[in-house]
């Protein structure tokens, strides 16, 4: 499996991003996951569903499956910081590439996405595992770089990309055991 993650602010492009390399992925044959980090307190089902009615029960796990899809919700007894090595190890194992987007502070080879009309700093000068940026602004980057600086606005070229580097996004799950 190859990991490869997408990290910058808030605002930048990284769910645009992720979305449509998505299809240029499985268009190449390939089965693609998605990590998403999310800041808030969110939920995936309702009010009056039968998961959310079990969940508020006290159900420490839902899962609800159809002839197409498989949900499992899980409620924390604590509050805990996953990783996204937890999340990974929850996939399915015969998917060929995942896209992790968020947590932009993990130990996971990276992509920045940064765009200079947000007026925030770049991450790549100080964070070692960032192997390229994503940028529509390359004139503009606030450093210069060595790493490759791939276009924003073309994600055909950014799977071309990943695909030509696929053996730096190589995931072994020991080592971050």
């Amino acid at each position: 499996m190859k990991v490869v993650g997408f990290a910058g602010f808030s605002g930048s492009g990284k769910t645009t991003l992720v979305e449509r390399l998505i299809p240029a992925l499985k268009a190449r044959g390939l089965r693609v996951s998605v990590v998403k980090h999310a800041h808030h307190k969110f939920d995936i089902d309702h009010p009056g569903k039968d998961t959310h009615r079990h969940r508020e029960a006290g159900a420490f796990e839902v899962v609800v499956a159809s002839n197409k899809r498989l949900a499992l919700i899980r409620e924390f007894e604590q509050p805990g910081a996953l990783t996204a090595h937890h999340l990974i190890a929850e996939l399915y194992e015969g998917v060929d590439w995942v896209l992790v987007e968020g947590f932009k502070e993990s130990d996971l080879v990276k992509i920045e996405v940064w765009r200079a009309a947000l007026d925030k700093p770049a991450l790549y000068p100080d964070d070692d595992f960032i192997v390229a940026i994503a940028t529509d602004t390359p004139a503009q980057l606030p450093e210069p770089t060595q790493r490759p600086v791939l276009d924003l606005t073309d994600p055909a070229a950014v799977v071309q990309w990943l695909i030509d580097n696929q053996d730096r996004f190589d995931y072994r799950p020991e080592i971050y055991s």
